[in-house]
């Protein structure tokens, strides 16, 4: 398979040093948006876990489980790439150390190898290198912007970095730009920025055989110039491939900061390119976002709220459908154990708040706190949105208060409930592989004319979904005939998947998840019309009576 097109296909390799955690995924995102207005650009992860994905980790040690369409699981970086680059992921894109060796293994299993002896130099390399080439391929790119996890020096990551490395010689020098992002600390006792750590991760790379043409050093300063001159000396590249990568309040800022930094100049040099990037509408979605005309307070009520990257594609299109909206979204932390195990009283918790959102989540851990939180919003008309798991502790709630049936339940919960109004799918009851086994990618949602869900969608929607429990078919008349809506279920199925209160200023919740979707350029319009409902003063005659 050719390794180029005509024109050449051009690389960018973005690694990382010194920590972890530094935003390289915003980084190469960032990068791939500037070129992304003239060119094809697809983005690639290199994870060095051994887990095939990253669906079975827990999202307090390793983030949000990003959905593609085509029901991958993946790294949550691909949620900044498909928001900054305008591309639906594919699951291959995201190689795993995991995905790698087993591959290999098939392989050999099968008598691919022809009895040679299985090394990882040079086979596993090449099995990478191969699924970077069948992918730019397959998806006639222009520019793959491949990020490889972990830092430099990593023992799981040294594989990946060879094969980058061995991709300049089958590429050719002129396609192929190495980017490398790292952290630059200023000690408080003298105010000063420190290029140390920056000299000492760049030579690692360098011992790796990779020269990077680029060095970013994240800082919450730019980095001033006597610096740049120190790290260009040491880490022997120009002074203009030294740049900023400065600490935002905003991840949208982070393309026009690198921009202004003069990366593209750079890249375009080494890449033989001519590309400008077109930054206009991006700059004015800042600028609304920048100046919001009034803050808004959303109460994020879950049981991962430590880590707050467990929800960042929540959070992500909260601050979409703002910028949109003129308004600043406040985000209220609220612990739902806390309030299960009765360490704090639910009208303390949410008193001033003006939105409530409960997001997905897995298991009995807090769960009567949030079926807590969805009676309160229920009954008092503050605005409430439910994500997957939300939308069945809001059946729960509705069932139990509403429908008098006071064991509701779901069987995740309690597998023994004498009401198990939330149950497991059919095609789930004899999984017994936790990886990829849950219902999950893009659908098509049939939504019910006369609904609000109706007047978001019209009569059909496409989101993304990780479930393995649904509404029971069995209950579904009962809830109904108390006054709650599904306004949207599967084609031709009865798998409930957008219910809705008529008589609430705003309450609905999806089994899907509709944040996945979200862009900056198109808010998700659960997300929008939920802020701007908030947004609204809330009226005695708007609240919903006992």
């Amino acid at each position: 398979m050719p390794l180029s097109n005509t024109p050449p296909l051009k690389f960018i390799v973005v690694t990382g040093g010194v920590l972890s955690g530094l935003g390289k995924g915003i980084a190469a995102a960032s990068i791939g948006h500037l070129f992304s207005s003239a060119l094809k650009v697809v983005p690639m992860k290199l994870d060095g876990y051994l887990n095939v994905d990253p669906g079975t980790m827990n999202p307090i040690e390793h983030g949000e489980v990003f959905v593609l369409d085509d029901g991958g699981e993946v790294d949550m970086d691909f949620g900044h790439y498909e928001r900054f680059l305008g591309v639906t992921c594919k699951s291959d894109w995201n190689l795993t150390m995991g995905k790698v060796f087993e591959s290999v293994r098939d392989k050999e299993r099968k008598g691919d190898y022809l009895g040679k002896t299985v090394q990882y130099i040079p086979h596993v390399v090449n099995a990478i290198k191969e699924k970077i080439r069948a992918i730019a391929h397959a998806e006639h790119a222009d520019l793959m912007v491949i990020e490889v996890g972990g830092t430099v020096g990593d023992m799981e990551s040294e594989l990946y970095v060879e094969a980058c490395r061995q991709l300049r010689n089958e590429a050719g020098p002129k396609n192929i730009a190495y980017v490398h992002l790292t952290y630059v600390p200023i000690l408080h006792s003298v105010g000063e920025q420190k290029s140390k750590p920056t000299q000492q991760s760049v030579a690692l790379l360098r011992q790796r055989g990779i020269q990077p043409d680029v060095v970013i050093g994240r800082c919450r300063k730019h980095l001033d110039e006597h610096l740049k001159e120190r790290i260009s000396m040491f880490c022997d590249l120009p002074k203009e491939g030294v740049i900023t990568g400065l600490d935002v309040d905003n991840v949208y800022k982070i393309p026009l900061v690198f921009n202004e930094e003069g990366i593209i100049n750079i890249l375009n040099q080494k890449l033989g390119l001519n590309v400008q990037p077109n930054l206009a509408r991006w700059e004015q979605l800042l600028h609304n976002a920048e100046n919001p005309q009034r803050e808004v307070v959303i109460a994020m009520c879950g049981k991962y709220t430590r880590l707050m990257d467990s929800y960042a594609s929540v959070i992500e299109a909260l601050n979409h459908a703002a910028a949109h909206l003129h308004a600043k979204p406040v985000i209220k932390w609220i612990e739902t154990t806390d309030i299960e195990n009765e360490q704090r009283p639910i009208e303390e918790a949410l008193h001033d708040v003006q939105g409530i959102i409960v997001p997905g989540g897995f298991g009995a851990r807090g769960a009567e706190g949030k079926i807590q939180v969805v009676r309160h919003a229920r009954k008092n008309g503050i605005p409430f949105l439910g994500l997957c798991y939300g939308l069945q502790l809001a059946v729960i709630e509705f069932a139990r208060n509403e429908c008098h049936l006071a064991e509701a339940n779901s069987t995740e919960i309690n597998p023994h409930t004498s009401n198990p109004v939330i149950d497991l799918l059919p095609e789930q009851l004899h999984v017994t592989q936790k990886g990829a086994t849950m219902r999950l990618g893009g659908q098509n949602i049939e939504v019910k004319k006369g609904t609000r869900a109706h007047a978001l969608f019209g009569d059909s929607v496409r989101l993304r979904f990780r479930h393995r429990y649904e509404v029971n078919p069995v209950y579904i008349q009962t809830l109904e005939k108390h006054g709650l809506v599904f306004s949207g279920k599967a084609p031709g199925r009865e798998i409930m998947q957008i219910l809705e209160l008529p008589h609430h200023p705003f309450f609905m919740a999806t089994q899907a998840h509709p944040e996945l979707t979200s862009t900056l350029d198109k808010p998700n319009a659960f997300f929008y019309e939920f802020l701007k409902t908030a947004m609204q003063p809330l009226t005695e005659k708007e609240k919903v009576t006992a």
